[in-house]
């Protein structure tokens, strides 16, 4: 079979929605949520045809690793992590009961530590951090097919 009959039978992504929520509790969560996340990318491709680069499955699932962390970490009790597909991407959003939002630090190679949200905004094609009325929600989205052009992150040139 060649490229154009596999890519035939493909959806866009734009075409599909799907979506997962799981509820993450204790640092044995924050494997289980790589796990969904690469269950849910692995179901993308076979359930809707839709391309996922390798690299972007690495992506989705360090950015839910770092996410989930950090919640588990400065949050008391559970984190509520869903993955939504649409437009090419792959949104990544948690929420926690901690009402301080994440200080986000400005790029330092002598700093041991705390890179997290550094290196989650690098590789994400958008990132936002939104106070609720009980806690917070983080949402990154990552592209899932790989740029032409090269940039891991997908962004757009200005």
């Amino acid at each position: 079979m060649n490229l154009a009959e596999q890519e035939k039978g493909r959806q866009r992504l734009m075409d599909t929605s799907a979506a997962v929520t799981a509820v993450v509790e204790g640092t044995a969560g924050i494997g289980d949520s790589r796990d969904v996340a690469r269950r849910f990318l692995e179901s993308l491709q076979v359930e809707h045809g839709v391309l996922v680069s390798s690299r972007a499955t690495g992506m989705v699932q360090l950015v839910v690793s770092e996410l989930v962390t950090n919640a588990r970490k400065h949050a008391p009790g559970p984190c509520v992590m869903t993955l939504e597909a649409g437009e090419g991407a792959v949104a990544v959003t948690v929420w926690d009961s901690g009402a301080t939002l994440p200080q986000i630090l400005p790029p330092n190679p002598a700093r041991i530590g705390q890179h997290g949200l550094e290196i989650v905004m690098a590789v994400s094609r958008s990132f936002e951090i939104h106070r609720e009325p009980v806690g917070k929600r983080i949402r990154a989205s990552i592209v899932l097919a790989d740029d032409p052009g090269g940039d891991a992150a997908g962004h757009q040139p200005m």
